[in-house]
């Protein structure tokens, strides 16, 4: 099993959750994060007044995936999230050693 963070543009998020749907990629954890990357901020005019916006407001999407459908889940967020402008976001895949559905006790590939 894997683990699948991507970090998007928020108006992004109901494009990804309809490619993942589709995809036949069912649940998500979605939360509101804030960071940087290349971009490294902005300046904004705000009443005349300048100043820098350190963080940038971003969407964090995370699902867990059997292994054998990481390249097709990756593939539907780039192609749903993708603007092809800085600030698109990362994608991480990492493993899973364990998962437990608490209701049922099912583990494991059951438990996704």
């Amino acid at each position: 099993m894997k683990k699948i963070e991507a970090i998007i543009k928020p108006f992004k998020l109901e494009e990804v959750k309809d490619a993942l749907a589709e995809a036949g990629i069912h649940g998500m954890t979605v939360s509101e994060v804030i960071g940087y990357g290349r971009q490294a901020g902005h300046t904004e005019l705000y009443r005349g007044a300048e100043y820098v916006v350190d963080f940038i407001p971003k969407v964090k999407v995370e699902v867990v995936v059997k292994a054998e459908d990481v390249d097709r889940a990756v593939e539907k967020i780039i192609e749903a999230a993708r603007t092809g402008k800085i600030g698109d976001g990362k994608i991480f895949v990492s493993n899973i050693e364990k998962t437990v559905r608490i209701r049922t006790g099912e583990e494991d590939e059951e438990a996704i």
